[in-house]
């Protein structure tokens, strides 16, 4: 973008302002030197009625100096003539950034008392909960959804399927540090797609899915030589690599046969500088008593 800007507009913008002011109070002036009665028009109607060219109130034309000067002022104070900053030195984000200060002095002592309390406490706190539900919606709504229940690959927070954990201590985590993982392509090492398909065919008998029986067999030895690295004997997952529990028929990519082939056949990449489902972490967005807060709130969900 900044090939495309140079200190031209920021010139061009204050002689502009600058001209505009000059000729208001050049036109004020003009129009005040005829003093006296009024002039006559040769706008003439019905034989005797004239228009005539009355002087401007002297209310008006002292409120239009007034507004002049003000204008003056306002664009010595704060930023309006191109790049000049302004004596104040005001700025939009040192703006905002003493507003933010306020507000966090002004809710410090709630979310301390937040703090102090367990999450599983704080889920039974009414009051706290609307505040963080608040939270929820502004930071989270977006991927996860208004209600929590996610959307194709994002996670369904109402569902108890957690692939890093479902603690209270796991989720803080999630959401203060964020969730990267990788699921790696699998085609080739399964043999291409006949032995995609069988081990989808395993993958969903586990879940009590509708599946080709005849597949079953094959899928299992297939699995058991390559994924259970990851997703164990027992394919319940592992959390600390976030491998999803696969017997529980919670499918974040989509749970039809074609979107599991096509997720064990390529893989997915959920890297933050690669991927779009990654979870970015947000204790620089939001506090520790909003993250703890928020942490309570999304436990709360499947742990009534």
């Amino acid at each position: 973008m900044s090939d495309f800007t140079s200190n031209f507009w920021n010139l061009y913008i204050a002689i502009t302002t600058v001209v505009a002011l000059v000729f208001c109070a050049w036109l004020l002036i003009a129009v005040g030197r005829d003093k006296g009665k009024a002039s006559e028009t040769t706008h003439v109607w019905d034989g005797d009625l004239t228009e005539l060219n009355n002087q401007l109130p002297n209310w008006w034309r002292g409120l239009f100096w007034a507004l002049l000067i003000f204008s003056v002022g306002y664009l010595i104070y704060y930023p309006g003539l191109g790049s000049f900053k302004g004596l104040g030195n005001w700025t939009q984000v040192g703006q905002l950034e003493k507003e933010m200060i306020a507000l966090e002095n002004q809710t410090r002592p709630m979310y301390d008392r937040f703090l102090a309390m367990s999450a599983e406490d704080l889920a039974k706190d009414q009051k706290a909960m609307v505040t963080a539900e608040r939270i929820f919606q502004n930071t989270c709504a977006r991927c996860h959804g208004s209600d929590a229940r996610g959307f194709i690959g994002y996670t369904n927070l109402r569902s108890g399927a957690w692939s890093w954990g479902g603690d209270p201590a796991d989720i803080e985590y999630s959401i203060a540090e964020g969730r990267t993982g990788i699921m790696m392509p699998m085609g080739d090492a399964l043999g291409g797609e006949p032995g995609v398909k069988a081990v989808v065919a395993y993958m969903r008998s586990l879940s009590g899915l509708d599946h080709d029986a005849s597949k079953v067999a094959q899928g299992e030895t297939l699995f058991e030589e390559n994924c259970v690295a990851c997703h164990g004997m027992d394919a319940k997952g592992m959390k600390d690599i976030g491998a999803p529990d696969l017997t529980d028929n919670v499918w974040v990519h989509g749970g039809t046969e074609r979107a599991m082939e096509k997720v064990v056949a390529l893989g997915r990449n959920s890297d933050l500088a690669d991927g779009d489902f990654a979870m970015p972490p947000h204790k620089e967005v939001l506090s520790k008593g909003q993250i703890h807060l928020l942490t309570a709130y999304v436990w709360g969900l499947t742990n009534k």
